[in-house]
């Protein structure tokens, strides 16, 4: 089988490239803007890898990477500006796909090609890697044990220290900017992004962090697939200067617009790498989902940290390994929970020794 890693020498993308590598006998292919370092990692793989050249706002670009591929990882961020392109792509192409997308936005437009995969027989999965992706299928594994479940709750801590990747800072300041999507009793409403602080336990690693609302996609995504009434995402970086900083520069109007977004996350991104970011190397992921079963009140609340690309990039390699190999059934576009069994994918997910564990309710 053969699966195409688009951005798969960058800071998340090699995560999932190391991990297909590793536990698929696939014939890789690692497309990248960045040729040279494209060759590089590919050389470092072995045979069975090779370099391509791939430019994401070029469509022809995309089709030409795309094409005999068994399944597409997308991994090119940031994905308010890349996802849906690369999405409109394998659908065009024809070929089975999934993204680590954990921008809001595009994810609207990725669900609505939805007919246009089941015609051609294809399936796309938008958002599986930490947050969005092992969040939801979290959600849904919580859902299964519980004869109803009306809220979700989850949780984000993002090391500073763990990844300094480019995208990863503008996606940053995309999320803690403005009103963001929110799911509140029966409702999709806009949360102002910074609000509702509050100190949540991600275990001895990371320790109680300061979480805020922010802009990602799973409010969006999880009413669609569970009967659920509310759906909150709220996430914040270690240490918690990190959050200051980033709130003060939301506040100074950096992130006002795209470009602007792009300037000031270069500034910190060299900054980051002369200074360091300081804090533990580590990222995690929680949720809390309420219901009830047997007609009592309870909650199901588990969690998961390792290293973020880690976190990322393996449940994305997971994910195309099962696209690949025919796996994955259901046919048009999906998130995560809409479309992946819990079991077998958390199975995989231990092969690797990422563990989810199950907590005590905070």
């Amino acid at each position: 089988m053969r699966i195409v890693v688009l951005g798969g020498c960058g800071d998340m993308g090699r995560f999932v490239v190391q991990d297909l590598a590793e536990h698929t006998d696939a014939q890789l292919v690692i497309a990248d803007l960045r040729l040279h370092a494209a060759e590089r990692l590919a050389e470092q793989i072995g045979p069975r890898a090779k370099a391509a050249f791939v430019d994401a706002t070029n469509p022809e670009s995309l089709l030409q990477v795309m094409q005999g591929a068994d399944a597409v990882v997308g991994c090119i961020g940031p994905f308010y500006r890349f996802g849906l392109l690369m999405a409109q792509a394998a659908v065009e192409a024809g070929v089975n796909y999934v993204d680590i997308c954990d921008d809001y936005s595009p994810v609207e437009g990725i669900l609505a090609l939805h007919d246009q995969a089941r015609a051609k027989g294809i399936t796309l999965i938008t958002g599986l890697g930490w947050t969005p992706g092992l969040t939801n299928i979290l959600v849904r594994k919580a859902a299964s044990e519980l004869d109803r479940v009306n809220t979700a709750r989850i949780y984000w801590a993002g090391g500073a220290a763990d990844a300094q990747g480019l995208a990863v800072v503008m996606h940053v300041f995309f999320a803690v900017t403005g009103d963001v999507p929110s799911y509140m009793d029966g409702q999709w409403v806009k949360v102002r992004a910074g609000s509702g602080k509050e100190l949540v336990d991600f275990g001895p690693l990371l320790g109680k962090v300061e979480v805020y609302h922010c802009g990602h996609p799973e409010p969006l995504t999880l009413p669609r697939y569970l009967d659920l009434r509310t759906v909150t995402l709220q996430g914040g970086l270690t240490p918690r200067w990190n959050n200051w900083l980033a709130d003060v520069l939301v506040r100074l109007g950096v992130s006002r617009t795209p470009q602007r977004i792009e300037t000031a996350s270069k500034i910190i991104y060299r900054l980051e790498g002369i200074i360091g970011a300081g804090g533990v190397p580590y990222s995690g992921a929680r949720v809390d989902v309420y219901g009830t079963s047997g007609g009592r009140a309870v909650v199901r609340s588990y969690r998961a940290v390792d290293k973020q690309g880690r976190l990322t990039g393996i449940p994305a390699a997971i994910g195309a390994a099962m696209l690949a190999s025919g796996a994955v059934k259901a046919k048009g576009t999906f998130a995560p929970e809409g479309c992946v069994e819990p079991e077998p994918f958390l199975e995989e997910l231990a092969k690797r020794r990422v563990w989810v564990e199950q907590v005590a309710p905070a």
